[in-house]
């Protein structure tokens, strides 16, 4: 299934001229719903139809041949005591693509790509397999978050009820343009806007995780002042203003959790 949010990149045209039609359910959203909206849309479609599981994949995901099979013989080896499983994530050159790397508790990041598998609390949607039954019981992704942290949340949603995995031996290329994760000290001024949702977004999720969520986002927040005030070029009022504006908004942001409709079959 492909959920296009009403992009100008041809497609359509893609899928019609390779004779995709007949395989790939194609849906148009008719408007930019954001990276968290698109990935709902598609969620809730698939969870509302006869389907056991979802594998959500980036745009620009390269899947291997194996990397569905890898995911599946780990989730049949569970028997379904899980609440997502991902791929292991390598970026153009081979390398672990670094804005992917799973978290295994909300503070560490994955450090053992060996291992068959490796409990995980956080995942990226990069390459994700979610049981429907899962969708089911914790909601869909919110969509407000319209774009970044979407997966985060609704991977650690799920691991605060039950055990998420990292699978190394399901593997995907993220053909990203860099092997580097955002960073407003950085980023062309014309593009800044962007980062409301990030900072918004990322204090929704540390806030539900109590007072060590609070002081390990306060610390992170201080540091990107500190980045920008020290490393960034240009406009460093503006990237600063978006950085607290953005973070005190999201301290009252609280979207509803939407879930899928009984099941319906086409």
């Amino acid at each position: 299934m492909v959920i296009d949010n009403n992009s100008s990149d041809g497609t359509l045209d893609a899928i019609k001229n390779h004779n995709l039609l007949d395989k790939i359910i194609y849906i148009n959203t008719g408007e930019n719903l954001g990276g968290a909206g698109g990935f709902q849309f598609g969620i809730k479609y698939a969870a509302e139809r006869l389907y056991d599981y979802i594998w959500v994949m980036d745009d620009d995901c390269m899947p291997k041949h194996d990397s569905l099979e890898k995911l599946l013989e780990v989730a049949e080896k569970k028997q379904d005591h899980f609440g997502f499983l991902a791929s292991k994530v390598l970026w153009k050159d081979g390398r672990i693509c670094t804005m992917n790397i799973p978290r295994e508790t909300m503070f560490k990041s994955v450090t053992d790509f060996d291992d068959k598998i490796v409990p995980v609390v956080m995942a990226s949607f990069v390459s994700l397999l979610l049981p429907v039954r899962v969708v089911r019981e914790v909601g869909l992704p919110i969509k407000e978050f319209f774009i970044w942290t979407d997966d985060w949340e609704y991977t650690r949603r799920i691991s605060r009820r039950m055990p998420g995995y990292l699978v190394n031996g399901s593997v995907v290329v993220h053909k990203s343009k860099n092997n580097y994760g955002a960073n407003i000290a950085y980023e062309a001024s014309d593009r800044l806007s962007r980062y409301q949702y990030l900072y918004r977004n990322d204090v929704y999720l540390y806030r539900r995780e109590g007072i060590l969520g609070l002081l390990y986002e306060i610390v992170r927040i201080l540091g990107h002042t500190l980045r920008v005030v020290f490393k960034a070029k240009d406009h460093k009022l503006m990237r600063l203003r978006c950085i607290w504006k953005s973070t005190i908004q999201g301290l009252t942001f609280n979207p509803t959790i939407e879930f899928p409709k009984e099941k319906v079959s086409e």
